[in-house]
């Protein structure tokens, strides 16, 4: 097990998968609705800290196992960052370096908004799951599908050269997001069955979608309502529970 704990001042290519929102900062959209009383309080930096460590000792072993018996010819040697970039909400992504290495990052706010390591842990496998099940580049396919029918489309109305590249990019934009949803759903559950294998509770990991906006049913949304994936993480777990 290889894991690194890593800073990195820009990031590019990122597929960020947690909506990020204003750290610390109630009204300005971090909950849609007022917390319950009995809601989780913010962990202390160093035991933050300390649950990040010990979640990525623990888990990211899981994920290269999990990605060596389901991929082939596929890089498993995650290595973990985090972005301490100024300014940034609660995140996290994956992304591949210049070798083709996946990465897994994490903000600092994210690190700090964690509740418990159940929450670090499911975010960790989801993460993970994108890079297993090959999203980016099914990601990069819909969206230079996407873009050469809008340019083809934009050309046969006898669209300028600037119109085109407008098109070009809208429709990238939409091929990109044509499977978002559900590859956010895949990553759900794989991600579930990493946490778990792992030793953690996705279900009381997922409880992360309690404190995020709901995205909710909006048109080329990249994302699906918080409500539907903690219903994915329930069904899965309860299937590797046997019930």
């Amino acid at each position: 097990m290889r894991a690194y704990l890593a800073l990195i001042l820009a990031v590019a290519g990122l597929a960020g998968c947690v909506p990020t929102y204003p750290a610390g900062d109630p009204s300005g959209g971090l909950y849609p609705e007022p917390v319950a009383a009995a809601a989780p309080a913010p962990l202390a930096p160093r035991q933050a800290a300390s649950n990040f460590i010990r979640v990525v000792s623990r888990v990211e072993p899981m994920t290269e196992d999990i990605c060596r018996a389901r991929t082939r010819g596929v890089n498993c040697d995650f290595r973990i960052v985090i972005d301490d970039r100024p300014g940034q909400g609660p995140n996290a992504f994956q992304t591949l370096d210049e070798n083709g290495r996946p990465i897994l990052g994490f903000t600092l706010a994210l690190i700090a908004d964690a509740r418990n390591e159940d929450e670090i842990a499911f975010v960790l496998g989801h993460e993970a799951s994108h890079h297993i099940l090959g999203h980016i580049p099914q990601t990069q396919q819909t969206a230079l599908a996407g873009a050469m029918m809008a340019g083809i489309l934009a050309q046969a109305t006898g669209a300028d050269a600037a119109a085109v590249q407008s098109a070009q990019r809208i429709g990238a934009t939409v091929g990109a997001r044509r499977y978002s949803r559900a590859f956010e759903l895949e990553a759900d559950a794989l991600g579930a069955e990493i946490a778990y294998f792992a030793g953690y509770d996705p279900v009381l990991g997922a409880g992360f979608f309690d404190r995020l906006p709901d995205p909710g049913d909006q048109f080329l949304g990249s994302h699906p309502p918080n409500a539907e994936r903690k219903a994915q993480v329930q069904a899965v777990v309860a299937g590797l529970r046997g019930f």
